[in-house]
């Protein structure tokens, strides 16, 4: 018997063929893995011989619902060619935002890729903006790149990607780190700022973090003004891309904070407005 067939557990699981006849599927599963490291590699096998099958059923769910659109005459978005308008240097929202990769070593590996799943998430909703925010990567190396690198493409996207950091790409007084910990309110977008949002997915375990290193480094901070429009049953932490989301809003399509905060924070997060008159939001 072959080494490598010795050293694996044989795992047999059921299957229903198509003609309804039961058939065993019989994987080998290295026997030196945890139980739980080896349903995981399991669930991955799974998923990779879906994965195709998945890819094929949305792929057919987009041409029918264009086909739809196109004979009830209705535009389901943004064509390619208006999409190639949509660049940050021909935009005339010039607020700059700054997504700070300098987390890497707090984040395991899942967190890492939701992270860079989160930034990915921003740039589609710039991009699909008729007038984009400037959108700046900085501390951009080590295992952020890595992940990414697995996006064929990312290199071409309408994003300025920095590997310094952002006290070496901007100038110091141009700089407001946002973070929910901030006392400080911003109350309206300046396009001579560069607003960072801190690129971390934490589940709150490192609360307190970017306002300790805005201080630290004498940077000024702020946080959105969600507690003077909206009551949130939650902590008011959003992620990267709610964040992201909202200051697109207000900066480039126009909406007050209120109704901002209400189209993007998620109802699980049991948001309602306040009654009270807000301020201009730019």
């Amino acid at each position: 018997m072959p080494e490598e067939i010795q050293n694996c557990e044989v795992v047999i699981n059921e299957k229903i063929a198509d003609d309804g006849e039961e058939k065993e599927d019989v994987q080998q599963v290295p026997i030196e893995l945890s139980k739980r490291a080896r349903k995981r590699l399991l669930r991955k096998e799974k998923w990779l011989e879906y994965k195709p099958i998945k890819r094929a059923k949305e792929r057919a769910k987009i041409k029918k619902r264009k086909e739809e659109a196109k004979l009830n005459n209705i535009k389901l978005g943004p064509t390619r060619k208006e999409l190639k308008q949509h660049k940050m240097s021909l935009s005339s929202c010039k607020v700059r935002v700054v997504l700070d990769f300098s987390f890497d070593d707090l984040m395991n590996e899942k967190d890492l890729h939701k992270c860079i799943n989160q930034f990915s998430h921003c740039y589609a909703l710039n991009r699909r903006c008729s007038n984009p925010l400037q959108l700046h990567v900085v501390n951009f190396r080590g295992k952020a790149k890595d992940t990414i690198q697995k996006n064929n493409g990312y290199n071409n996207w309408d994003v300025n990607f920095h590997s310094e950091d952002y006290c070496d790409v901007f100038k110091k007084d141009e700089l407001v780190y946002l973070t929910s910990d901030s006392e400080n309110i911003i109350d309206s977008l300046d396009s001579s700022k560069a607003y960072i949002i801190g690129a971390l997915v934490d589940h709150n375990s490192q609360k307190g973090l970017c306002l300790k290193i805005a201080t630290e480094r004498n940077i000024s901070h702020g946080r959105l003004p969600i507690d003077e429009f909206v009551q949130m049953k939650t902590r008011q932490v959003l992620t990267i891309d709610h964040v992201f989301d909202i200051l697109l809003n207000v900066a480039a399509g126009g909406l007050s904070w209120k109704d901002a905060f209400m189209k993007v924070i998620p109802q699980r997060k049991g948001i309602c407005p306040k009654s009270s008159s807000e301020p201009s939001s730019i």
